[in-house]
């Protein structure tokens, strides 16, 4: 595992929570001021789940992310290029999470939304795979992100196809 302090270790995963709380901030700069009129007069399919369970579900994939990169981060007994390419992914999958919330609400955009979505389902798979090969705990964490997004795309897909 990890041959650094307690100190360094618990930095650090405050450090990763910081990054996606940052980045959940950033998202909501986008979603929050077009929620309303906006996207409650979109036309949505039955199955689209009420707006207040939006903040519990992305509070819990936010912790499950900035915790499996922290244990990524931390194992020493990983190849360093493996751990590198793991966080790389990482950082890269949450950058195309935030752009997702600027396509769809800040630019009205459910279509170009949904095409960079399926660029996000890919780099969110690219870093459970990354991750697997340096800590599969790590990996796991990150599953019930990758179904939130595939149920998330058919929505974005299902929005974009009702409001042309």
């Amino acid at each position: 595992m990890s041959s650094r302090s307690k100190l360094a270790q618990g930095a650090a995963l405050a450090g990763f929570v910081a990054v996606v709380l940052i980045a959940a901030a950033i998202g909501s700069r986008a979603t929050i001021p077009n929620l309303r009129p906006w996207y409650d007069g979109l036309r949505k399919p039955w199955w689209t789940p009420p707006n207040r369970a939006f903040g519990p579900v992305w509070t819990l994939l936010y912790l499950l992310m900035a915790a499996s990169a922290w244990r990524t981060w931390r194992r020493d007994d990983a190849p360093p290029q493996a751990r590198k390419e793991a966080l790389a992914c990482w950082a890269f999958q949450l950058a195309l999470n935030v752009g997702w919330s600027w396509l769809f609400f800040g630019l009205r955009n459910p279509l170009l939304a949904f095409l960079e979505l399926l660029s996000l389902w890919l780099a969110v798979l690219a870093t459970i795979v990354a991750t697997a090969k340096v800590d599969r705990p790590a990996a796991w964490m990150l599953a019930p992100y990758l179904l939130w997004v595939t149920y998330a795309g058919a929505l974005n897909g299902a929005i974009a196809r009702l409001n042309p």
